[in-house]
């Protein structure tokens, strides 16, 4: 979920992102006939997994899905966040199970306490009975940290932020782009313009969104609205996959 208010910390936070953009070397190529699309979810409020996580199971596709222990369960007034059994039922059901840090706070925030961090959030899934290591990670708020990659890379296959933009060509693993279902709801539907892109360009186009509800967060949107991008996705001929689906099929095995 995204801050609530400009401040200091978000323009540091978006300083860092354009810097590794601009900077880091682009060590990987998205070489695909076939375009590829990814559903993905940031925190993972309840209804990501009854609704969401459903809708994708309609279509006979799964998303992948970055948690983040240290909220698990908490209620707020818009939303519930998934609960250690849900995480469980995901990975269940198919879906991949990412990492979101497990106190959900930007990365830049922990200074040399990141790993600790990571390790807690995979002893939580652990525990809540996920049996595979999360092996892909989503940036709190879509806050990256030139200092933080190092850990990153050394823990996962891929790091995603925003951008708003299909990954294509030569690309940074540990900064893929992304592009944010939200409100207003008339945004959200017609991010379908987004699959007719990379359906006429390859490449792996990642969605990411948090609660799908009848009446959504800012940060998330109705269930007929996802159900109508997944099925444009799939219609159009589009490969719908996790990212650990998209990693293999793109042959980035030895990604770090």
């Amino acid at each position: 979920m995204k801050q609530s208010s400009p401040s200091l910390g978000q323009f540091i936070d978006r300083l860092g992102n354009r810097l590794i953009w601009r900077l880091a070397s682009r060590s990987r190529t998205v070489e695909t006939k076939v375009p590829l699309v990814s559903f993905t979810f940031d925190d993972v409020p309840d209804t990501a997994l009854t609704n969401g996580a459903a809708i994708l199971e309609k279509h006979g596709v799964r998303g992948t899905f970055y948690i983040a222990g240290g909220v698990a369960g908490q209620v707020e007034p818009d939303r519930t966040l998934i609960s250690p059994s849900g995480c469980q039922e995901l990975e269940g059901r198919g879906h991949e199970i990412g990492c979101h840090t497990f106190a959900h706070r930007s990365v830049r925030s922990y200074g040399g306490a990141l790993s600790p961090d990571l390790d807690r959030n995979r002893q939580f899934l652990e525990k809540a009975g996920v049996s595979r290591a999360p092996t892909n990670f989503a940036f709190p708020y879509n806050a990256a940290w030139p200092l933080a990659r190092k850990t990153l890379k050394a823990r996962y296959a891929t790091c995603r932020g925003a951008g708003e933009a299909i990954n294509r060509g030569h690309v940074d693993p540990w900064m893929l782009k992304s592009v944010e279902i939200r409100q207003p709801e008339k945004h959200a539907r017609e991010l379908t313009r987004w699959i007719d892109d990379v359906v006429a360009d390859s490449g792996w186009l990642i969605f990411f969104t948090h609660d799908i509800a009848d009446r959504p967060t800012p940060y998330g949107c109705r269930p007929d609205t996802f159900d109508r991008l997944v099925e444009h996705a799939v219609r159009t001929g589009c490969q719908v996959v996790t990212v650990a689906e998209a990693v293999g099929r793109l042959g980035w095995g030895g990604v770090r």
